[in-house]
């Protein structure tokens, strides 16, 4: 049974489940949500698919899941592959989800969106230079993890990493500079080399380009 993933190109959370999914070498397919057209908001996806309005959703046969850490779980138990080796090793790519959608990705994709989604009357710039500098420390944390390290947890790709770098891929400026950060920088370069993977844009339905075209 092929598995189905709910979400859209622009999403980063979207793009942790599906870069998983696309990795693992499980047999899914993404499914369209139009967010911008509203399709989160409406009636029939809250009530259907996910009661918070958000993406991703995956659904497999009776399975249905929602937030991207819980997704890239079930891809783990599913495939054996990106959950840790042991009981310390599981525990501390839990660690590096929760501070990632607490510190990292969630700034992130708000920076994002204000800077890149909005019309430039409307966008906050006192908040998004108090994100910007939020991002900054966190993009400290991040680097100076990886510092002599290839991958944040053990000796191999995981979760962890798949979290981590859901929204740094994304070509869209919102205060991120790869070359600021060496360690980041080779660990995103490292990680881009892994046979399977794709940028968001490429591996999700959905883009900047696409609502320009409309």
């Amino acid at each position: 049974m092929t598995i189905k993933l709910h979400c859209f190109g622009e999403s980063g959370h979207s793009y942790k489940a599906a870069l998983a999914l696309e990795l693992s070498g499980l047999a899914w397919e993404p499914v369209k949500i139009d967010f911008f057209g509203g399709e989160g908001r409406t009636p029939e996806f809250r009530g259907n698919m996910n009661v918070m309005g958000e993406a991703p959703v995956m659904i497999d046969g009776d399975v249905r899941l929602t937030q991207s850490g819980v997704i890239q779980d079930y891809v783990a138990e599913k495939s054996g592959k990106f959950g840790g080796r042991d009981a310390d090793e599981r525990r501390e790519i839990l660690r590096w989800i929760l501070w990632d959608n607490h510190k990292l990705s969630s700034m992130a994709g708000v920076t994002r969106f204000l800077m890149n989604f909005l019309p430039e009357d409307k966008q906050p710039k006192e908040v998004i230079a108090f994100n910007q500098s939020r991002l900054a420390g966190a993009y400290k944390v991040l680097d100076t993890h990886l510092e002599g390290r290839d991958w944040i947890v053990g000796d191999g790709l995981t979760n962890a990493d798949l979290t981590c770098c859901g929204y740094l891929y994304y070509p869209e400026p919102f205060g991120f500079e790869r070359t600021d950060y060496p360690n980041i920088d080779a660990w995103l370069s490292r990680l881009s080399q892994q046979e399977g993977w794709k940028a968001p844009y490429d591996l999700m339905p959905g883009s900047p380009a696409d609502r320009a075209q409309a």
